[in-house]
């Protein structure tokens, strides 16, 4: 029974390549619009010190940071007097921070970032001690330690002058962190595994329920609403990812995405998606220049007249109004109606914002104005 389950597992994922190979238009593979519910990354943090450095470590006002380094020799068993001053400019409190990788096993290795948080001016040839790194729950997932990796640098002159080149207080250590436990996920339970599409929409949903029973049979995938799809897998862990391997290389066509358009009134970029629609409107769009020009005049008295001499301003307005043209969209006019239009305007980016923001309060845009 094993060996035909494997060998169908095996002709499952043959399948479904030959079914990748054959294509449809605007097709997408299923792992391409969505994840395994489950299967996701995991965000690491600590708290450490940074040793070794010439001079560009903290203040002697951090004390955060000598409270720190008095923690860590009382550990290595030096005890030293609560009132104990010494310098920490070889020394940099920082935060260390990495992402455990779903299926990292213990022993794996995983790159870390260091970031300064105090006044330290440059971690540069500095090195991290020991720092454990916990998650969300508050236990220790990796333990990190290592030389440092900082590309930006910081020179100071003896007359105050300073350069500096990218970001001195942040470096990286690549494999400097061991992982000590692995994060449980639920791959391997229950009956069924659950795809979350990355953009929900129950025409895509629907439409990758029916890609995965045509391919598998009827009942085995369904819709649990616009973002999940169930899928009935196998309970053993081996034959389940055979299984994931089939299914995800499927090939299905996802619903278009709805009529919007994105304004970003910060860079002035516009983005109209395909399937916005005009109605009837009619749009003119004109510019009236006001000029205002000061000119300044000598008053100058008669000979005998017994006056000052005086200046006097003498504005001069000048309005300038262009020619203006009128567009008129009958029903149904396309995103390409409307983009020939607003290069015949010869419209800049302001002004299509408010354009649009205007056929939009007339109600005269089928489709989202959405401004960021």
């Amino acid at each position: 029974m094993k060996r035909l389950i494997t060998t169908l597992m095996t002709s499952l994922v043959l399948a479904a390549s030959m079914t990748m190979m054959a294509g449809v238009a605007n097709a997408a593979r299923i792992k391409d619009v969505s994840s395994v519910a489950g299967v996701r990354d995991n965000q690491l943090v600590g708290y450490g010190l940074v040793v070794g450095l010439p001079g560009t470590g903290e203040s002697s006002s951090a004390t955060y940071t000598e409270q720190s380094f008095l923690a860590m020799l009382n550990n290595f068993g030096i005890n030293l007097p609560a009132d104990a001053r010494f310098r920490t400019k070889n020394v940099a409190a920082v935060a260390v921070h990495a992402t455990l990788p779903p299926f990292t096993k213990q022993g794996q290795s995983i790159d870390i970032t260091v970031s300064s948080i105090g006044s330290a001016k440059s971690l540069r040839g500095g090195t991290l001690l020991q720092t454990f790194l916990k998650g969300l729950d508050g236990k220790v997932y990796a333990v990190a330690q290592g030389s440092l990796v900082v590309g930006g640098f910081t020179a100071d002159g003896a007359d105050g002058s300073s350069i500096m080149s990218n970001t001195p207080t942040v470096g990286t250590v690549p494999s400097g962190a061991i992982v000590e436990q692995e994060v449980p996920n639920p791959f391997g339970r229950g009956d069924y595994l659950t795809f979350n599409l990355f953009e929900p929409d129950f025409t895509t949903a629907q439409s990758m329920v029916e890609a995965v029973n045509d391919f598998l049979g009827p009942g085995v995938a369904s819709a649990v609403d616009a973002a999940s799809v169930r899928v009935r897998a196998p309970r053993d862990v081996s034959q389940r990812v055979a299984f994931l391997a089939a299914i995800e290389n499927i090939e299905f066509k996802p619903a278009d995405a709805g009529a919007k358009i994105i304004v970003n009134s910060r860079t002035g970029t516009i983005v109209i998606g395909q399937h916005v629609r005009l109605k009837p409107a009619a749009i003119t769009h004109g510019g009236m220049t006001v000029s205002i020009k000061e000119n300044y005049a000598v008053s100058q008295p008669n000979a005998f007249g017994g006056g000052q001499t005086a200046v006097v301003p003498n504005s001069e307005i000048q309005v300038k109004e262009e020619d203006s043209r009128m567009f008129l969209f009958e029903p149904g006019a396309t995103l390409e109606d409307l983009v020939r239009a607003v290069n015949q305007v010869g419209a800049a980016p302001s002004d299509l914002m408010a354009i649009l923001q205007a056929l939009k309060q007339a109600g005269a845009i089928e489709g989202q104005l959405i401004i960021i």
